[in-house]
């Protein structure tokens, strides 16, 4: 009788580790062995897959006519060819992906919340465009989306697939400028700001995340600290030549300069800080905009843990 019970509990230990292997490599759904990154470190956020609804079908209104904006209020602006559009922060933080084209180029807004990334990409890969969701996955505490094509899952801020048929598959990462309506307002007067008129019912006029940039707990573990910097210390990260760097928003400020020359991986820059709308951006040698990330510290060290750190003089 006595080994029928360790049968039996062998037998349940056995079904309770197969269970576990299953849930290691299924979440939301989504298959995650082979995937490029620990999949031990792939996190359910809370909602389900889709849970926060993408925006696919988008409707703009002329900047002039924007009612729902004030000059305060935060935005991800894109500019391809003769086309400039903003997207408000106040609508992203309940979707985090607008499935978007600016003509006949596909194009994804996204935004992670909990990491204050804002990054905008050529939505193609492996010759194809994809439309992307929310997966409900966090890995870093930042977001991982989803195509609908192949349902493999993408970092945003590594800008490439970590799952499924995509996996090593990278996306374009375009010029995201993050600032304030009136700023981007005053660039574009002539431009376009995402409606309201989203098709699903959420309250814009509130922010889910209020009070979460204010303190220095992350809600999701994250592999890397460094308390040079509050966690949440706004900062403009620069990748070029393999190298990483990271300007906070207080050392730029405390420079007093709007204008910063540096060197990044062997290349020369010019960064333009703006401390009135709280936003900057990155230009090479030639006046071309690079891509350039704000961000918040914690997030970009997560995935840059060599980073350099400017320091004002």
């Amino acid at each position: 009788m006595k080994h029928g019970v360790i049968v039996r509990v062998g037998v349940w230990l056995l079904a309770l580790s197969a269970c576990a292997a299953a849930w290691a490599i299924e979440l939301n759904g989504f298959t995650l062995d082979g995937a490029a990154i620990p999949a031990r470190e792939i996190l359910p956020g809370g909602p389900p897959r889709d849970g926060i609804p993408a925006i696919d079908r988008p409707v703009f209104v002329p900047a002039a006519r924007a009612r729902h904006l004030r000059p305060e209020d935060r935005v991800l602006g894109v500019v391809r060819g003769t086309i400039a559009r903003a997207y408000p922060i106040a609508i992203l933080n309940w979707h985090e992906v607008v499935n978007d084209r600016f003509g006949d180029e596909a194009v994804a807004v996204t935004f992670c919340p909990l990491c204050g990334t804002g990054m905008a990409f050529a939505a193609r890969a492996a010759g194809r465009d994809l439309v992307f969701g929310v997966s409900g996955l966090l890995y870093q505490s930042d977001v991982l989306l989803y195509d609908r094509q192949t349902e493999s899952l993408w970092s945003q801020i590594m800008a490439q697939a970590v799952t499924g048929p995509m996996k090593g598959q990278r996306l374009q990462f375009l010029p995201t400028a993050h600032t304030t309506w009136a700023d981007w307002r005053a660039r574009y007067p002539d431009g376009e700001v995402l409606s309201p008129d989203t098709g699903h019912r959420r309250d814009y006029a509130r922010d889910p995340y209020a009070g979460y940039r204010d303190g220095a707990e992350l809600i999701f573990p994250v592999n890397v600290e460094d308390k040079r910097l509050h966690p949440k210390e706004q900062v403009i990260g620069v990748a070029l030549g393999g190298e990483h760097k990271a300007y906070p928003f207080s050392a730029l400020a405390r420079d007093g300069r709007q204008t910063l020359e540096d060197r990044v991986g062997g290349q020369p820059i010019r960064l333009e800080f703006d401390p009135q709308a709280r936003t900057g951006r990155v230009l090479d040698a030639d006046g071309r905009e690079l891509p350039s990330l704000i961000a918040f510290w914690f997030a970009w060290l997560a995935f840059h843990p060599d980073t350099a750190l400017y320091e004002a003089k």
